[in-house]
């Protein structure tokens, strides 16, 4: 399926051949985010200001927000839905009262703005508002990033009981193709929820940090020449 907002066509899966022609091959829309965990690590290596990764949650807790400052973590450019080689990182509504911990918070923000810009552009594509958001990988772990997550989004975020889903899926194909599991139902049927962030926050605001989020990104866009 083509995308006409700035998204990857890929395929997801190809399936056992002795499965339904439908389950055989599954098509997706891909949008890239080229720094997520990445920033969290140049906050460490980069800055300093924390010492693992896993301090980056306790720190940005000792804020209620960033103080309007955003950080676009275009160190590699931007991807999806921007494509912008050119966009270079950029930090702005710096004040003196700005600190570690805010800059914190809007590192970890910034993952989840870009998370809404390729949601965004899913549901523009798809057609299909997006009703809840299921998310795995090592950043799941981080509570305050879920729940800015469902802020931010406006619809719940849930963690799975298993985290590491990309090693998980490519398992369940290898139990499907050897017969230990017999269909896609089955699968599915294994899925547990560990842990729902429900939005805290009201639509007035949610508007406004995006609107902010977009001001930032313009800022950071077609830096280099």
């Amino acid at each position: 399926v083509p995308s006409a907002h700035q998204l990857l066509s890929t395929v997801a899966w190809t399936g056992p051949a002795e499965t339904p022609a439908a389950l055989r091959t599954c098509y997706a829309l891909e949008g890239s985010v080229f720094v997520a965990g990445a920033a969290v690590q140049w906050l460490r290596d980069g800055l300093g200001i924390i010492k693992s990764a896993e301090e980056v949650q306790a720190l940005a807790e000792r804020v209620e927000d960033t103080g309007d400052v955003y950080l676009v973590p275009a160190f590699a450019g931007l991807g999806t839905p921007y494509w912008d080689a050119n966009a270079r990182g950029t930090i702005v509504g710096l004040t003196r009262g700005t600190g570690r911990a805010h800059l914190a918070k809007a590192t970890l923000e910034a993952v989840c703005f870009q998370t809404c810009d390729v949601v965004q552009a899913m549901q523009k594509d798809s057609g299909i508002p997006l009703k809840e958001l299921r998310v795995d990988g090592g950043m799941s772990v981080n509570n305050s990033l879920l729940q800015m997550q469902a802020d931010l989004l406006g619809v719940p975020v849930i963690r799975p009981a298993v985290i590491e889903t990309t090693a998980l899926g490519a398992a369940y194909l290898a139990g499907l193709e050897t017969g230990y599991w017999k269909s896609a139902k089955q699968i599915g049927a294994q899925w547990r929820a560990d842990a729902t962030f429900i939005p805290k926050i009201s639509d007035d605001e949610r508007l406004t940090r995006l609107a902010g989020w977009r001001r930032a990104i313009e800022r950071a866009r077609n830096w280099m020449e």
